[in-house]
Parts: C-alpha cells; structure tokens; sequence
C-alpha cells in the first residue's frame, strides 16, 4: 500500500477556516493558467482535469483527479501563477479555502501539515520516474511511467483496478507516441498481464 496518495481533509475542519462549497458545471474553468494561486481546492463530487496547451493549440492532460481528492496543492506555497488550467469534467461540487486561512490551519493541525508534506513528496517522486520512463526508446516502459505516475495519487495499490482515464490519442500526446504504437503497445501489455482492457478501458 502507498503511503500517502492526496489529501482528504475533514470537510467540516475546511469549513471552520473559511471554505465554501462552488458548484461547477461539466467543462467549466476552476482556474486558468496564469492565474495566482488564491485557494485550496478538494473535490466533494465529481472530477477535474488539470492541462495546458502548447502553442499549436494541442492539449497535454496533466492528471484527471476524483471525490475525496485534492488539487493544484503545491501552488499554495509559491508565489507563482498556475502553470496549468483546472476544468471540470462534469457537474462538480468543490470545497475551497483561502489560501492564508489555509495556511493557517495547517498552522493549527500540524498532523496535517505532515500528511501534505507526505503527499508532495510522493507527488514528486512519481512525477520523477514518470520523468526518467518518458527518456527511454521503450514504449512499454513510457506508457508505465505514465501509469504509475497516474495511478500514485490514489491510495488503493491493488492489481488492475485503476482506470486510467485517458484517451489513446491523450496517452500519445503525453507520452510521445503515435497513436498506432500506443494501441499496439497496449494490447501487448495486456497479454503480459501488465494491464487490462475491459471494454476498451483500461485499468493498471
């Protein structure tokens, strides 16, 4: 079992320091790249993408996030503009808190303030495997990287029971490949036992 996935704070200890319940819409902004990091934001119901785009105008999905789980978290501690775009991907309802009140809490409830060091440095360390994966000419060893980097910001370890919730086209444009290899790959990870493809999703 990981260690620590995301962060799942009481919803009613959020409330105390200020946060408030938004309701979003399927494909509306939460924030935009650019923007300056102003709250902390956990999912009550529903899921978020973060991506971004490069200049032609093609989306790189960086995680898909669900219920219980937080996002964009890191940000709170710089002073720096987002450097990705959160979006709702349907009817969703988010608990935010102010950054300072935030910050405060985790002031009050140092037990906390360590489970969310726990969880960037988990955060960190995938993104950094995922990082040295992405290097290689094996296309198994990509599409893994990618997998597991995915799959670190739950907390459940068990076999084939995350679903990755991406398209093959989005696995391409974020790991390199064509589209055709990434199928083809896919289906030869799937023989191995690496992965299942149940009706065409796939769970790692």
């Amino acid at each position: 079992m990981k260690t620590i996935s995301c962060m799942n704070i009481d919803m009613e200890l959020l409330s105390s320091f200020g946060g408030e319940i938004k309701l979003y819409k399927k494909g509306e902004i939460i924030f935009r790249e650019g923007d300056h990091a102003l709250y902390y934001f956990q999912i009550s119901e529903g899921k978020v993408k973060l991506n971004n785009y490069d200049d032609e105008g093609k989306e790189f999905i960086q995680n898909i996030f669900g219920k219980k789980q937080s996002f964009g978290d890191s940000m709170i501690f710089l002073d720096k503009f987002y450097p990705i775009n959160a979006i709702s991907l349907e009817h969703s309802k988010i608990i935010r808190v102010p950054k300072n009140n935030f910050l405060e809490l985790l002031d009050k409830h140092p037990n906390i303030s360590l489970g969310m060091n726990a969880c960037l440095s988990q955060r960190l360390y995938y993104k950094i495997l995922m990082t040295q994966n992405m290097s290689s000419t094996n296309p198994v060893l990509r599409l893994k990287g990618l997998m597991e980097y995915l799959k670190s910001y739950y907390e459940d370890d068990c076999q084939h029971c995350f679903r990755i919730e991406l398209t093959r086209q989005q696995i391409a444009n974020l790991t390199g490949l064509r589209v055709e290899t990434v199928i083809r790959v896919l289906k030869r990870m799937e023989k191995d036992n690496l992965l299942k493809i149940v009706n065409r999703k796939i769970l790692y």
